[in-house]
């Protein structure tokens, strides 16, 4: 199996900067993206800690196995912005999401924390793979809200689970076999809260350019009112 890749971050139309931040390695089979939370410049701080520190280990990992290297990394980018937040007053309760994927040759993990998402186009069906730690998600999979309730609901930016915000943390991991066609999407809950899993699901198989179609994405994220910093990851399984 092959890979190719694109990607694109913007900060939006109402935030003043861009507390995003990814990363990826097509040779190492690393692909990452974050989405940071705190005052002042925090949330950057935090967001580009964790994918400095994801892709290191993730890409130095010297024939440790690939799913205990990706977790092994994910923690360690927790326990870094812990610490950095326990040294600085201004840094208190930073943190971020983390969405990953991981590959090596046809199997695919994907780790997350968080709201940032992971959704697979297999077939000319989209999947989400990943599974929002947020307040109003947990309420909407018990049954206690619906769809509409939560995208209307004060609390939909509430997360239950962030790096950098306790000594540990507790990541997701979904393993899967990946197949020519497919087409994975990281991306940040900037680009979910304004499109729909239909406009997504669109767009996603439409697509020729993976440039092109990560552009698209932004810009059509902004149409709607590019409310939160926007950034996303395409990966297209070749044969």
């Amino acid at each position: 199996m092959t890979y190719q890749v694109a990607a694109a971050t913007h900060r939006g139309r109402k935030r003043p900067s861009n507390e995003d931040a990814f990363g990826f390695s097509v040779e190492h089979g690393v692909y990452v993206v974050c989405d940071g939370m705190g005052g002042a410049a925090a949330g950057e701080i935090a967001s580009s800690l964790a994918v400095d520190e994801a892709m290191r280990l993730m890409t130095e990992r010297d024939g440790q196995p690939m799913r205990e290297a990706a977790e092994q990394a994910v923690c360690a980018a927790n326990l870094a912005i812990y610490t950095r937040a326990q040294r600085s007053s201004k840094l208190s309760g930073m943190g971020t999401t983390l969405v990953s994927l991981v590959v090596e040759g046809s199997q695919a993990w994907i780790l997350n924390v968080g709201d940032s998402r992971c959704y697979r186009l297999h077939e000319d069906k989209l999947e989400q793979i990943t599974l929002d730690h947020s307040l109003v998600e947990e309420q909407v999979r018990l049954g206690r809200l619906t769809s509409e309730e939560a995208a209307r609901s004060p609390l939909r930016n509430v997360i239950t689970r962030a790096l950098g915000t306790q000594p540990h943390v507790t990541t997701d991991v979904f393993e899967m076999e990946t197949a020519p066609g497919d087409l994975f999407l990281l991306c940040s809950d900037g680009l979910t809260r304004e499109l729909s899993d239909e406009q997504l699901a669109r767009m996603l198989s439409e697509s020729e350019s993976l440039d092109q179609l990560c552009e698209a994405l932004v810009a059509a994220a902004n149409e709607s009112g590019g409310r939160d910093n926007i950034t996303c990851i395409a990966v297209r399984v070749t044969a």
